[in-house]
């Protein structure tokens, strides 16, 4: 049980107030705003003893980065474990999934440290390890269960449908947005929004009986848990964002994009509707996955497709349309919006 939830048990015969700590909305806001503050105090003070970013190989702009402290996920990543081991009243699924999130993050550090880059295949085997240990955990913990847009369908998924859906949609999380780290702010922006967006839909869609009931949508009981994760995740990244405002001062390395795109695949998973991902995180996908499809297509089976099309999507924008980093984030981060409140309304609505 978590320290918070379990001191406001034992308090709150001592002094009334003290039952807000066994308030689901109390821990989100303290989750929140604990791990900014801890992050936001924290990265500053160890950023010097980060490794120095190498440049991206065929990464547009990439000399800007170079020498900038780099791998700056190790940090927030951790604030948000304690953070959470504080204030989220964990579960087995909870605490599986916040492990995993961890060993995410030391993966991609300890390329960040690598004084040669790892490759892409290994990385990618590695990712989907990863993906595919967490699958198994899901569907133990969360059973087999999904829920469909325009349909009020739920349906049982056997076992090995479920790990190789899950697999499949946390790598390619992972992957896209690991790729779409390239300009100051912008993964970690789209990832911010995305988990807004997801728990928004954990507390007070799928989280709550009476909306889940009246959207026809089955009722998460763990939804308000989930929640109180993903904006504990929230006030973290923010706080580096913070700093990595243009012109950034630290980089998130792969121990941020990876950790934060195995964890925005991990909460979509948890929702019961792995199709959200196309709602919270299409930029992402488009930006970021749709480049390892190109490379895919053209290494494996010797098809030419977007040959014109620079990926990520960013880099073609910066050097064919002269976009500058900011209008990159702004423009990527209200295409987001406009998908994210369009598609939300239809996929709950239109069943």
């Amino acid at each position: 049980m978590l320290l918070l939830y379990w001191l406001g048990l034992q308090l709150t015969e001592l002094y009334g107030p003290f039952r807000l700590l066994r308030s689901h909305a109390i821990l989100i806001i303290i989750g929140l705003y604990l791990g900014f503050a801890a992050t936001f105090a924290l990265l500053p003070r160890v950023w010097r003893l980060l490794p120095s970013d190498q440049g991206r190989a065929h990464a547009a702009q990439a000399d800007g980065a170079v020498g900038k402290p780099t791998g700056a996920g190790v940090v927030f990543i951790t604030v948000f474990v304690v953070v959470a081991l504080l204030v989220v009243p964990l579960g087995p699924a909870q605490l599986a999934m916040l492990v995993m999130t961890f060993v995410v993050m030391l993966s991609g550090y300890l390329d960040d440290r690598s004084e040669r880059p790892w490759s892409e295949y290994r990385k990618g085997l590695i990712d989907l390890a990863l993906a595919a240990t967490a699958a198994v955990l899901l569907a133990g913990f969360n059973g087999l269960m999904i829920w469909l847009p325009f349909t009020n369908a739920v349906i049982e998924l056997s076992f090995g449908l479920y790990v190789v859906l899950a697999t499949a949609m946390l790598w390619t999380s992972i992957n896209s947005t690991n790729c779409s780290d390239g300009v100051d702010g912008l993964s970690g922006s789209l990832v911010m929004l995305g988990l807004i967006s997801l728990g928004v839909i954990m507390y007070f869609v799928v989280g709550h009986a009476a909306v889940a009931g009246y959207l026809l949508l089955p009722h998460n009981t763990a939804g308000a848990k989930w929640a109180i994760m993903t904006f504990t995740m929230v006030g973290c990244l923010a706080a580096y964002l913070w700093y990595n405002a243009y012109p950034s001062r630290v980089l998130m390395g792969d121990a941020g994009s990876r950790a934060l795109g195995f964890f925005v695949g991990v909460s979509v998973m948890n929702s019961g509707n792995p199709f959200l991902i196309f709602i919270i995180a299409s930029v992402l996908l488009v930006n970021g996955g749709a480049g390892l499809v190109k490379v895919a297509l053209l290494r494996f089976l010797k098809i030419r497709v977007l040959h014109n099309t620079r990926f990520p999507l960013h880099d073609h924008l910066r050097e064919s349309r002269s976009w500058s980093n900011a209008q990159v984030l702004v423009k990527f981060a209200i295409i987001q919006l406009l998908i994210t409140f369009g598609l939300f309304g239809a996929f709950l609505k239109i069943r």
